[in-house]
């Protein structure tokens, strides 16, 4: 078990990488989805409309999952965090959202009349995640410990991602 107090954990976190977050039905099945978002110490945010259906899973349930990971095959490391959740509304959650947005987005994206507006108003929810359990992974000390280094000599053994 890791700890959000983990370097590798808070390099993720506190990055700026694409999450997936995993929300429930009512049915029971999974629902994930690609997702930005932020991190304050503490808790996770993630920016969402009200019509989504994550917002509308977490309103049913409050368990998610939340999984972060560096995409690299070199150097690949990850975490997920299964937590609670709540939504968070108006000032609070605009105020989150802004954040989110200005992690990822440009001042000129912001500035943009077509792009700013459609994000500040779109998203009108913030989901906010309490972690409670956080597991995490690292290639590189698998490579290290198992491989003697073999990935780190010869990044060639891996073939390129599709982007």
């Amino acid at each position: 078990m890791a700890s959000i107090t983990d370097s590798s954990v808070k390099q993720l976190l506190g990055g700026r990488y694409i999450a997936s977050l995993a929300t429930t039905y009512p049915s029971g099945k999974i629902h994930i989805v690609a997702v930005w978002y932020l991190f304050d110490g503490e808790h996770i945010y993630v920016a969402t409309s009200s019509q989504t259906r994550k917002a509308r899973n977490v309103k049913a349930g409050s368990n998610v999952s939340v999984m972060i990971d560096s995409r690299d095959p070199v150097a690949s490391f990850g975490v997920t965090i299964a937590g609670t959740a709540q939504i968070l509304t108006g000032d609070a959650s605009r105020k989150k959202n802004d954040g989110i947005h200005r992690r990822y987005l440009s001042e000129a994206a912001l500035a943009d009349p077509v792009v700013g507006p459609v994000f500040a108003g779109w998203e009108d929810l913030t989901i906010q995640i309490t972690p409670v359990s956080v597991i995490s992974w690292d290639m590189r000390e698998l490579d290290r410990q198992a491989l003697g280094g073999a990935f780190a000599r010869n990044p060639s053994f891996f073939l390129p991602l599709e982007r």
